[in-house]
């Protein structure tokens, strides 16, 4: 998710084609390309301008909608729907059949379609498959001698990223085993954790863990954007 003002000019995209299986947006204003998984404009007069990032959540909707009972949502548009113009609902199944434009020279660490949850804090970016979330929930690691922490929503679709330190003290984080909602404890003072990051009991109640932002991605496309990428395999820590 991206602002879409750029040198103080407010900037209207459409969708101008597929580069490597990633969105290419179009501005209206300069005609520039935009490339979405980046923000910044690859080709035309704001050729390498980067848009601004905006914080933001990828969570299942039962999830939000718990936590956001008041929350509005974004209707489709009944012309564009009947023109047929959104994305099938087979789309994931039809993709997964196209080749991968950059598969000849891909890391074949991961399946080049392996969902993976991708982190970056500073100039560092590392590689969190989905799988080993469904197997080891919470994932604590740090990335540049920054301690974090990965969780897996109850949903077990929805996955949010924190710093693990308070006053610069790291925690180490377990889940708490049969509690409806989830429930992380941290070691170093027993207090209660929710997934939003915010400390509900204990010593700790009404802190709140700083937000890493994480994004969904297969993993051929996060490798393009981010070559120097590490890869969080189980085991391997």
């Amino acid at each position: 998710m991206w602002e879409t003002t750029v040198d103080g000019r407010v900037l209207h995209f459409h969708l101008a084609g597929i580069n490597n299986q990633n969105f290419i947006m179009r501005d209206e204003e300069t005609g520039s390309w935009w490339q979405q998984v980046t923000g910044e404009a690859i080709f035309g007069p704001l050729k390498g301008k980067r848009l601004r990032g905006v914080f933001l959540d990828e969570l299942t909707f039962g999830l939000w909608k718990q936590e956001r009972p008041g929350g509005r949502v974004l209707r489709p548009d009944e012309k564009i729907a009947q023109a047929g113009q959104y994305a099938p609902e087979n789309w994931e199944e039809r993709m997964a059949r196209v080749p991968v434009a950059t598969s000849a020279n891909l890391d074949k660490a991961l399946p080049p379609r392996a969902l993976v949850i991708g982190v970056k804090v500073k100039d560092m970016a590392c590689a969190y498959p989905f799988e080993s979330l469904l197997r080891q929930s919470p994932i604590l690691d740090e990335i540049d001698r920054i301690p974090i922490m990965l969780i897996l929503g109850e949903d077990r679709k929805s996955v949010r990223a924190f710093e693990r330190t308070v006053d610069g003290r790291k925690l180490e984080f377990f889940l708490k085993p049969n509690v409806s909602p989830l429930r992380l404890v941290d070691a170093e003072t027993a207090s209660e954790w929710d997934f939003t990051g915010k400390a509900v009991g204990g010593p700790l109640a009404g802190r709140e863990l700083a937000r890493v932002a994480v994004l969904d991605d297969y993993w051929f496309d996060w490798k393009t954007y981010n070559p120097n990428t590490q890869v969080y395999l189980l085991g391997d820590q």
